[in-house]
């Protein structure tokens, strides 16, 4: 009768090789990609564990980057934003090249610097399906497109929506320059010629926008 193999363990901490960066359950890391030329994957650590031979697994639930996803990249997708999958995988611990940490997208818009380990996550991201959750969020602009914290927004004093200047017909430069904005809609036609200025905060807190936040 064959015997049995002694069963898994579950482990409290694991120590990335080569480093002295502790891994625990719930925290974000990188790990190698297959293909070298590609930038490591981001996951979440939901177990960690070891077989009778001491080689330690984690389970993991993947992040995907826009560009991974079924709809792929779109212009409001910041260059740090992430999907929190419902992929999960077991991979060897061995794969696990580093830590980062996944802001949610409010604590990320408040960042004084960004760093390379720095990302933020404001959608789960259904694999299979390409669906998100949550499936509308506020717009703003002319435009009409989701806040993406890489690009400067104008808040008008009038309306308090928040607009790309590039849609007001002004550079990042200008924009940066000015004082007081009003958008086409709040300028009457006596002041329609008057200089619109526009002061370089962009929508990071939610009471400024409320009023005009609309659902998409």
């Amino acid at each position: 009768m064959a015997k049995t193999k002694p069963g898994k363990r579950d482990l409290d901490s694991y120590t990335i090789k080569g480093t002295n960066k502790i891994v625990k359950v719930g925290d974000c890391v990188l790990m190698r990609p297959s293909d070298s030329e590609k930038p490591p994957y981001v996951a979440r650590v939901e177990k960690i564990e070891a077989d009778h031979r001491n080689n330690v697994r984690v389970r993991v639930r993947w992040y995907y980057r826009p560009e991974e996803s079924i709809g792929g990249r779109r212009q409001f997708h910041g260059a740090k934003e992430l999907f929190l999958s419902d992929h999960y995988d077991v991979q060897s611990a061995h794969t696990i090249e580093g830590k980062c940490t996944v802001h949610s997208f409010k604590n990320y818009t408040k960042l004084e610097n960004v760093g390379a380990e720095d990302y933020f996550c404001r959608f789960e991201y259904k694999a299979a399906t390409g669906g998100f959750t949550p499936d509308r969020v506020a717009v703003y602009c002319k435009c009409e497109m989701p806040y993406n914290p890489d690009d400067l927004m104008v808040q008008c004093e009038g309306c308090k929506d928040w607009f790309h200047p590039s849609c007001m017909g002004m550079t990042i430069e200008e924009a940066k320059k000015l004082d007081h904005f009003l958008c086409s809609d709040c300028t009457s036609e006596d002041d329609a010629k008057k200089p619109s200025n526009a002061f370089p905060v962009s929508p990071n807190s939610e009471p400024k926008v409320e009023s005009k936040r609309r659902k998409r």
